[in-house]
């Protein structure tokens, strides 16, 4: 039974002419699938009905042929034959008493039609702004272009509502929609009536809806979506003129979305923006308007929800990636279940999904996007087969999680852990900075095993091989973990780099271990970099908190390189800029000397010595696979000691972000006792339908 406070978060509520039945509104985002995996995309939102949210959109979906993101791969409605897939997904919207929404989007300055390989069209004709600066320039709209967008959007809308959708959303935010580039003066350059003021800047805006509105808005809600502040300096749609144009249009839309700037300030790391980030931007905002206004902000604990709409700074809580981390969240509020919530760390590691054109990940959430895939549900487990016993041998996430899942299934299951701290790598990384959130991953799980009376957990158990022999267990989980390596062998090197001894060299375990001095001042400290993810940065962090001179030295362009795909690459060299850490790309280390390391360029393979006291390397990481090698050499022992199996898993495996351990321990815990399926594949996809010859 839910706690009264909780009250206001599912009252129902209108957008024009549909009531939603609560106050959960899951915000139009990405999964990776688009238009390549749209059965799973289906699916994935289906759950989140199912979960007890009150509306629930599509990602953005490119309305016309002549503005896509090739290759970044999203929803497509260019013309009939995309409605079926579509009305795939608004039925399964809609199974619970979903309100669906879909998401249009024209890119223009942002679609550099690689595919279509149409002209782009925007307000102005500017180059493209897209991720990867491509080498290509839009051409102005004209008066005739607009008017041919208009009937497009028309198009488009009809389309959605044979399609099954209930609201539509016109996408002007985070720098992606036309109707932002047609209000920002950054982006609209024009002398005309659609230029210069913002009641002409505005114009587009009013006639698309009304236009939609004559075509479709009996039946159909119109949602606008607009950039809180573009934060782009004098020229960018400010949050002034964002409260000057709501109020100067006030009842335009039948609801107002409101995203801060650009995506990766919308959607900051954890590491960077706090829950409710966007809360001073967005207040006052309702106040302008009689319309319903939903706002975002990573919003995880019911606490900040209720508050947000008692305070009147929104009316309905939008929310992307806590939907991603658990489909069911209001269902556990209204159920009561508090504690049961899986909350999003904030790592965006479903971002990298989209940005990497693959299907979505979760940390927390390994079903995501496997719903369909792979027939998981977030909240069942399957049947427990013909076994009884598994032992687990590591608590970090893997172990962590296919102890969860197995007890779910019914297994009873022994966990062993080497420390006396459950988490792993968790435990440890957790207490770097910005990584506190990281923590949840482990509070979750632990909490859900506390709750399952068939786990046994043990800690200070380093077990060996003749230990694992002699338990008895039907199935043994390794889950043993990785260290970081401090020979160097990463990218540039495969094989050990010359380090002289006389060196003082740290690897990320040894910082987190606190083996370094407290204090560094006057120290110089090389950090080197060839692992591209989180850690070289969050090194460097560590060390100049310390009060050393810190040289971070990387053979990539970019300052921890993969962080692009989490959208915080920017603002972590930001935040080393600020703490005063010498940047160096595009620089490889050859060799490390008695109080020096060797630098070289990527390029000319030019070397440049850097005097130093210490340098962390931060490279690859070695599976702690000794446990499992040597089981395997006892092969031959494990019928006699009542063993059926024996699989090694996450970073023990194969090292890589957490969300590959969770993954790995959720698939261990579903697959096991399952049949052989040979070489079919472990899961489903969609393929290209073939058109006649």
């Amino acid at each position: 039974m839910r706690d009264a406070k909780y009250d206001i978060l599912f009252e129902p509520l209108a957008i024009g002419p549909h009531v939603a039945k609560n106050r959960f509104y899951q915000v139009p985002h990405c999964n990776g699938g688009g238009y390549r995996d749209p059965s799973a995309a289906a699916a994935m939102r289906g759950i989140k009905s199912e979960g007890g949210w009150g509306v629930i959109f599509t990602e953005q979906t490119e309305m016309h042929h002549t503005s896509e993101i090739t290759p970044f791969i999203e929803l497509r409605l260019w013309e009939d034959k995309d409605i079926p897939g579509l009305r795939r997904m608004s039925d399964a919207m809609k199974v619970h008493g979903a309100l669906a929404g879909i998401q249009l989007a024209y890119s223009g300055i942002n679609g550099p039609n690689f595919y279509t390989k149409e002209v782009p069209l925007a307000p102005s004709a500017l180059p493209i702004r897209t991720f990867t600066n491509d080498p290509v320039q839009a051409r102005a709209l004209d008066l005739t272009d607009i008017r041919n967008l208009r009937r497009w959007f028309v198009n488009a809308a009809k389309r959605s509502k044979m399609a099954g959708f209930d609201l539509i959303c016109l996408y002007g935010a985070h720098g992606f929609g036309i109707f932002q580039h047609f209000l920002s003066r950054a982006t609209n350059q024009r002398t005309d009536e659609y230029g210069g003021s913002l009641e002409n800047r505005s114009r587009f805006a009013r006639e698309v809806v009304a236009d939609i509105r004559d075509a479709v808005g009996d039946t159909t809600a119109i949602t606008m979506r607009v950039s809180l502040d573009e934060t782009i300096g004098e020229l960018g749609f400010s949050n002034a003129e964002v409260r000057e144009f709501v109020e100067m249009n006030a009842d335009l839309p039948d609801l107002w979305d409101l995203a801060h700037g650009a995506w990766e300030d919308c959607s900051g790391p954890s590491r960077f923006k706090e829950e409710g980030a966007q809360e001073l931007l967005v207040k006052g905002i309702r106040e302008l308007s009689s319309k319903p206004v939903v706002g975002v902000g990573r919003f995880t604990s019911p606490d900040v929800m209720a508050r947000m709409i008692r305070q009147g700074v929104l009316d309905f809580i939008g929310c992307a990636r806590p939907s991603i981390a658990d489909p069911f969240l209001p269902r556990k509020i209204e159920e009561g279940r508090i504690e049961d919530i899986r909350e999003c760390i904030g790592c965006n590691i479903c971002i990298t999904g989209d940005m990497t054109m693959s299907i979505s990940r979760c940390t927390q959430n390994p079903t995501f996007m496997e719903e369909w895939r792979k027939g998981w549900h977030p909240e069942r487990m399957n049947a427990k087969g013909e076994s009884q016993t598994v032992l687990v041998v590591g608590a970090g996430p893997a172990g962590l999680e296919a102890t969860r899942a197995l007890s779910l299934r019914g297994y009873d299951v022994t966990l062993a852990e080497a420390t006396t701290t459950l988490g792993g790598r968790v435990a440890r990384e957790r207490l770097l900075p910005g990584l506190s959130a990281w923590g949840r991953v482990v509070d979750y799980r632990q909490y859900q095993i506390s709750q399952r009376t068939n786990v046994e957990t043990y800690f200070d158990s380093r077990l060996t091989a003749e230990d694992v022999l002699g338990f008895g267990f039907e199935h043994v989980a390794i889950a043993t973990g990785s260290h970081w390596r401090r020979d160097g062998v990463a990218r540039q090197h495969v094989v050990p780099m010359p380090i002289d001894p006389a060196m003082t060299v740290w690897t990320p375990d040894d910082v987190m271990a606190k083996v370094h001095p407290e204090n560094l001042t006057g120290k110089t400290v090389v950090v080197y970099d060839d692992d591209h993810y989180y850690m070289g940065g969050v090194m460097a962090e560590v060390m100049a908190k310390a009060g050393a001179n810190v040289i971070l030295v990387t053979p990539s362009a970019y300052v921890s390189d993969w962080t692009r795909n989490t959208l915080e690459q920017g603002a972590i060299h930001v935040r080393l800029d600020d703490l005063g850490v010498d940047i160096r790309l595009n620089r490889g280390v050859t060799a490390i000397r008695a109080g020096e390391v060797e630098t070289n360029c990527t390029y000319t393979g030019r070397k440049t010595a850097i005097g130093c006291d210490a340098v962390v390397m931060v490279a690859s990481r070695l599976a702690e696979d000794a446990l499992y090698n040597e089981l395997l050499t006892r092969q031959a022992d494990w019928a006699d000691a009542g063993i059926k199996t024996v699989k090694i898993i996450g970073d023990a495996s194969a090292p890589a972000p957490i969300a590959w351990a969770t993954y790995a321990g959720h698939r261990y815990a579903r697959e096991l006792d399952t049949p052989d399926i040979g070489d079919a594949l472990p899961f489903r996809r969609e393929v290209t339908q073939l058109e006649p010859a």
